[in-house]
């Protein structure tokens, strides 16, 4: 169970990532998009974790593609957030200079305002996994395999030792993942000079 759990929260981490970072791009170049990407990502961010199982359950049944599509529709807002935010936090003293060295905007994007906001994307990254797996317990209800089953298992009974070890394993995937993603954006800020 716990190899699953991670390879399911990789997984969604990866497609949240895929997702969100290019919409996080695109509102922070144009504000209409940003206008009605944040209403979006506000009401997300809104509904109960529940909510999200039931056009899941629905549309694809009970299977890991659901699981993963519930973990995706819940943990997406903060690589779309941390995205805009740090493209935002760019100082506008150092687009300008780009601009001056005659970048293109795809050259000033990647080379200049992509490598700044590249730790504060990293905690948007650390976010999405952290809501990746506050959804393995609620997707439990749909039949995940994974931590989430054991721990739905042991509540009929009381099974503490059972939902303990689940929810420490779940613990134990969070802080590693925070440890070493907080760990390389440090490392990121100092070699850009920011901390």
């Amino acid at each position: 169970p716990l190899m699953l759990t991670i390879y399911r929260v990789t997984g969604a981490t990866i497609l949240c990532v895929i997702i969100g970072i290019p919409i996080g791009i695109w509102a922070a170049h144009s504000p209409r998009v940003a206008h009605v990407t944040k209403g979006v990502c506000d009401t997300l961010q809104t509904f109960p974790s529940f909510i999200y199982l039931i056009p899941v359950i629905m549309l694809f049944q009970t299977s890991d593609v659901s699981n993963v599509i519930a973990m995706l529709a819940y943990a997406t807002v903060p690589a779309i957030r941390y995205t805009y935010l740090g493209l935002l936090r760019v100082p506008a003293a150092t687009i300008d200079a780009a601009v001056a060295s005659g970048a293109t905007p795809w050259q000033r994007l990647r080379k200049v305002e992509l490598p700044i906001a590249f730790p504060e994307m990293l905690l948007g990254i650390n976010q999405t996994i952290m809501m990746a797996l506050a959804m393995v317990a609620i997707t439990a209800l749909i039949g995940s395999r994974d931590l989430g089953q054991e721990i739905y298992k042991a509540l009929p009974g009381a099974d503490t030792g059972r939902g303990l070890l689940a929810g420490l394993g779940i613990a134990f995937i969070g802080i590693t993942a925070d440890r070493l993603i907080g760990a390389w954006a440090m490392q990121r800020k100092r070699q850009l000079g920011m901390a």
